[in-house]
C-alpha cells in the first residue's frame, strides 16, 4: 500500500469537506442560490459521505498489523468503542437537532414564508452539559481505540487533528451566532475533554 497516497487522500478530503463548510464558500452559495441554499446542507452531506467511501475501502486493503490487542485490553477497547458509539448516537439523535444537521429540516421548510426568529439559547442538557461537542468526543475516543494497521494510525492521527482543527473553527461560527451567550457556554463547560473545568451548568 502507498502510505503517502493515503496520508494525501485523507488530507484533501479533510480540507474538502472543510472548505465546502467554510463561512465564505457557504456565504457564497447563499448568494448564488438564493431561495435553493435550503437544499446545500443535504448536497453536503450526501457528497461527504459520497467521496468518504471510496477511501475508507482504500484504508481497508491495508493488512500490516501494527498493533496487537491481548484478550483483555480488546475487551476494554470494544467496551470503549461501544461507548464512544452509544455517546455519537446520543448526541445526535437526543442533545442536537439531527434534521437540520443533515439538511432535511431545511428541505422541509423551502418555499415557506413564515419565517422563525433563531432562539439565542444554548441547548445545556444531555452531554452538552459536560462538553461543547460531544460528536466530536466521542469520533475522537473511537479513532484511537480502531487503530490496527499503519493505515489505521495514519488514518486516525489525520482525523483526529482534523476534528481539532475544525471543531476550532466552528467554536469561531458559534460564537459570531450567539455572541455573549457562547462565550459564557464556553467559560462553563470544556470544548473537547469533559470534566476538565468546573460546569456551572444547573
Amino acid at each position: 500500500m502507498e502510505y503517502l497516497l493515503l496520508a494525501l487522500m485523507w488530507t484533501g478530503y479533510c480540507a474538502l469537506h472543510s472548505y465546502l463548510i467554510s463561512i465564505s464558500f457557504t456565504n457564497m452559495m447563499s448568494r448564488l442560490l438564493k431561495k435553493y441554499y435550503a437544499f446545500y446542507r443535504l448536497f453536503y452531506v450526501l457528497i461527504s459521505v459520497f467521496l468518504l467511501i471510496p477511501i475508507i475501502k482504500y484504508t481497508g486493503l491495508d493488512n500490516k498489523v501494527i498493533i496487537v490487542y491481548g484478550q483483555y485490553f480488546d475487551l476494554l477497547r470494544y467496551i470503549i468503542i461501544s461507548g464512544s458509539l452509544l455517546m455519537f448516537l446520543w448526541a445526535f439523535f437526543i442533545d442536537h437537532d439531527s434534521l437540520s444537521f443533515i439538511g432535511v429540516r431545511q428541505m422541509l421548510t423551502f418555499g415557506k414564508t413564515k419565517e422563525t426568529k433563531p432562539s439565542n439559547e444554548i441547548k445545556r442538557s444531555g452531554f452538552l452539559g459536560i462538553v461543547r461537542h460531544p460528536m466530536y468526543f466521542a469520533v475522537i475516543i473511537y479513532l484511537l481505540c480502531r487503530i490496527h494497521t499503519k493505515a489505521d494510525l495514519i488514518m486516525s492521527s489525520l482525523l483526529i487533528v482534523y476534528t481539532i482543527i475544525g471543531t476550532i473553527l466552528e467554536e469561531k461560527k458559534l460564537v459570531l451566532e450567539f455572541g455573549e451567550t457562547y462565550i459564557k457556554y464556553q467559560k462553563e463547560v470544556p470544548m473537547l475533554i469533559p470534566f476538565t473545568k468546573k460546569s456551572k451548568v444547573v
